[in-house]
C-alpha cells in the first residue's frame, strides 16, 4: 500500500449557537416562549424584565396595512418596509445554514462590553392592556376561567351537606378527586383501594366496601350522571333522575342503555326493538330522549382557561367600501419587555480584565437573546402580512373565498426557506374579524375546477359544512350526493375526498344524521 499526501478543498455547513437559538425561538409557541424567557432571566444576570415603556422610535411596533377590495380587481400590497418591526438593528432572522468559516462558533463576540443600542428595553412600545378583547369594560377570559367553579369544588360543596362520618367523608372526597374532567370514574374501586393499601388485603376489602357506599352517594349528586364508570351507566343515572312524566319512553331508554352502546351509536332501531322487546316506535321515542342527555356530565365545569388562545397577530379592518384595508400588527400582550441590565453591563465595562471573560460571554449571550426575540416577532409579522395579502378574499367574504396557498409561495415572496415558514405558522395564531385561527389554517391544497382553475381545500370544507347544515334531517346527504353537488358547482371532489373532509369537520355519516 502506497502512502501519500493530498490536498482537498471542501465546504460544509454548520449552525452557530446564535443561529440555533434563533431557529428554536422561531418555532416556539407563545407559552413556550414565555417559559424560555423566564428560564433565561433566571440563568443570565445581564438580562432583566422591565415594565417601563421604551422609546417608540427605537422599538416601535410597525403596522402593515393591507388594502382589501370587494371587487375582483388587482390587489395592491402595502409599501415595502411597513411590515417589519422597527428596531435599532436591521438584521433579519435567518434560519438557513451558512458556511462555517463565515460564522462565529461561540458566544464570545468581539469581547466588547459597551452598552449598545440593543441593550435598551425591547417590547415596551405600548402599555399592555389587561385583555385583548377590546374596551375597558370587557372581562378577560382568563379572569372568567379563574372565577369558574370546578367539578370537584361543586361536588365537595354538596358533600358538606351530607351527614357522614369521618371515614365515609374521606372516601367520598377521595372518589371526587379521582374523577376525570368529564365526570367519569375511570379506575375501578379495587384498584383505588389497592393504591392506598397495597400490602394489606383486609384493609383493601374494607376500603372497597367504603368506596362502594361513597360511590352510591356520589352518583346522587349534581350533575346527574357524575361518577359513572361507563357511558351506559352515565346515561342510566340521568334517566333514573328524570321524572316519570316521560312514561314508556324512559323505561325503553333504560333498556337500550343496558345493551351494547354500538347498537345505539348505529341507531339500529330494528335490532334494539328485538333485544328490548319494544316496538320500533317506542325505540325511536326512547332514542330521541337519550339524545337530550349529557354524555359528559363534567363538560360545563371544564376550565375554560385551557382553551384560551392568545393570538400573536391582530388583523383589524379599517376604512369602508372600496377604501377598506386590513391592519396587521403584533399583539402587544405577547411582546416581552426585555433589556440588558445596564448597571451590570456598566460595571463589567469599568472592570474589564482577563478574569471577566465568562461574564463577557454572558453579556453577549443576553444581547443575542434580545436580538433573536426581535427577529422572531419580525418574521412572524412579515409572514402574517404576506398571508393577509394572499388571502384578501377571506378577510372580505369569509372562508368560502379562501384561495389555495402553499408554504413555498410565502417562502419565495419573502426570500425565506420553506422550513422557516413552517416553523412560523405552527402554534402561532391570528385574530381576524371572523375569529382566531392558526396561521396554518390559511394554507390549503388545490382542487381542480371545470374552468381550469383551482379551489382551496379549506373553501371546499366550508362548502361541505354549508351543504350539510342545509340538508333535510329526514334525508341527509350521502358523501356521493355531496360529491355530485360539488361537481355541479364546478369543483372536482371525489367521494373519498368528501368523506375525508367530512370526518375532519367531525360530521357524522348520513345514517347517523338521519332524524328518527
Amino acid at each position: 500500500m502506497k502512502q501519500g499526501l493530498s490536498l482537498r478543498v471542501s465546504q460544509h455547513l454548520a449552525l452557530t449557537p446564535q443561529l440555533q437559538q434563533s431557529i428554536r425561538l422561531l418555532q416556539l409557541s407563545t407559552l413556550e416562549l414565555s417559559q424560555e424567557i423566564e428560564q433565561m432571566l433566571d440563568d443570565n444576570p445581564f438580562l432583566e424584565l422591565t415594565q417601563e415603556e421604551a422609546a417608540r422610535e427605537e422599538f416601535g411596533l410597525a403596522q402593515a396595512d393591507v388594502p382589501a377590495r370587494e371587487d375582483e380587481g388587482e390587489f395592491t400590497a402595502a409599501p415595502p418596509g411597513e411590515d417589519t418591526i422597527r428596531t435599532s438593528t436591521s438584521a433579519e432572522a435567518e434560519t438557513e445554514a451558512v458556511p462555517v468559516d463565515a460564522q462565529d462558533t461561540s458566544w464570545d463576540g468581539d469581547g466588547s462590553t459597551e452598552v449598545v443600542p440593543d441593550d435598551g428595553e425591547w417590547g415596551g412600545d405600548a402599555p399592555a392592556r389587561k385583555n385583548n378583547l377590546g374596551g375597558d369594560e370587557e372581562t378577560d377570559a382568563t379572569e372568567l376561567a379563574r372565577g369558574q367553579e370546578t367539578l370537584q369544588g361543586h361536588l365537595h360543596r354538596q358533600a358538606l351537606s351530607l351527614r357522614l362520618g369521618d371515614v365515609d367523608r374521606a372516601a367520598l372526597s377521595f372518589l371526587i378527586e379521582s374523577l376525570n374532567d368529564d365526570g367519569y370514574l375511570e379506575d375501578s374501586l379495587a384498584s383505588l383501594a389497592q393504591s392506598l393499601a397495597a400490602r394489606d388485603p383486609a384493609q383493601q376489602e374494607e376500603l372497597v366496601h367504603r368506596f362502594t357506599v361513597a360511590l352510591g352517594l356520589l352518583q346522587h349528586l349534581d350533575p346527574p350522571g357524575v361518577g359513572a364508570r361507563s357511558l351506559g351507566e352515565c346515561l342510566t343515572l340521568q334517566l333514573k333522575a328524570m321524572s316519570d312524566s316521560h312514561g314508556g319512553a324512559r323505561e325503553t331508554a333504560l333498556h337500550i342503555c343496558a345493551q351494547p352502546m354500538e347498537l345505539l351509536a348505529r341507531r339500529d332501531v330494528k335490532r334494539l326493538a328485538q333485544v328490548c322487546g319494544d316496538t320500533e316506535t317506542q325505540v325511536k321515542a326512547a332514542i330521541g330522549l337519550i339524545t337530550r342527555l349529557e354524555p359528559k356530565p363534567g363538560r360545563r365545569f371544564i376550565n375554560v382557561e385551557r382553551n384560551i388562545v392568545i393570538p400573536d397577530v391582530l388583523v383589524t379592518k379599517v376604512g369602508r367600501g372600496s377604501q377598506v384595508r386590513f391592519r396587521v400588527q403584533l399583539n402587544p400582550d405577547v411582546m416581552p419587555k426585555l433589556r440588558v441590565h445596564d448597571v451590570y453591563a456598566g460595571a463589567l465595562k469599568a472592570h474589564r480584565g482577563e478574569g471577566h471573560q465568562a461574564l463577557q460571554q454572558r453579556l453577549q449571550e443576553a444581547r443575542w437573546f434580545i436580538k433573536n426575540i426581535q427577529q422572531r416577532f419580525d418574521t412572524i409579522l412579515r409572514v402574517s402580512s404576506a398571508i393577509v395579502e394572499r388571502q384578501k378574499n377571506f378577510f372580505v367574504h369569509g372562508e368560502l373565498a379562501m384561495r389555495p396557498l402553499v408554504l413555498r409561495e410565502i417562502a419565495d415572496e419573502l426570500g425565506l426557506h420553506e422550513s422557516t415558514i413552517s416553523r412560523v405558522t405552527t402554534a402561532k395564531y391570528m385574530a381576524t374579524p371572523y375569529g382566531t385561527f392558526e396561521l396554518k389554517y390559511f394554507f390549503g391544497s388545490a382542487l381542480g375546477t371545470e374552468t381550469g382553475g383551482n379551489a382551496s381545500s379549506t373553501a371546499v370544507r366550508a362548502l361541505i359544512k354549508q351543504l350539510v347544515a342545509a340538508e333535510s334531517l329526514k334525508k341527509p346527504l350521502s358523501d356521493s350526493q355531496i360529491s355530485d353537488m360539488l361537481k355541479e358547482q364546478g369543483i372536482e371532489c371525489a367521494r373519498r375526498t368528501v368523506a375525508k373532509y367530512r370526518e375532519a369537520l367531525r360530521i357524522a355519516p348520513a345514517n347517523l344524521r338521519r332524524a328518527l
